[in-house]
């Protein structure tokens, strides 16, 4: 049965690919909280932009970066929906050709 015991590991621990004369990358340590009054921490690479909101580990509510800029707030929730992604890669007018033309294969499939 030891054989099939489930290790755990610490979360930033190195993985098992780690072997003796690697380090692990640069890391910074970032803390967040939420409005529930949540403190966690949070840990990034040196070289990437930290956002300004997380997740809350413990409530799933937004939580802000401790000395952080405010998010944007895009459809007034502070979160970025898929339709907002969409925006940011096509317009109205795109949209409506790439909905015309799929429409028009769903109805040659059909036989209209």
């Amino acid at each position: 049965m030891a054989d099939r015991t489930l290790h755990r590991r610490r979360s930033g621990s190195l993985g098992h690919g780690y072997t003796r004369g690697m380090e692990a990358a640069a890391r910074q340590t970032r803390e967040f909280r939420c409005a529930n009054g949540h403190l966690f921490e949070l840990h990034f690479a040196v070289d990437i932009d930290v956002p300004s909101a997380w997740d809350c580990k413990f409530d799933g509510s937004v939580a802000r970066l401790v000395g952080g800029p405010e998010p944007v707030a895009l459809d007034g929730t502070g979160r970025r929906t898929p339709w907002d992604m969409l925006l940011e890669r096509r317009s109205i007018e795109d949209l409506e050709v790439l909905l015309a033309e799929r429409l028009a294969v769903a109805r040659a499939k059909r036989g209209r």
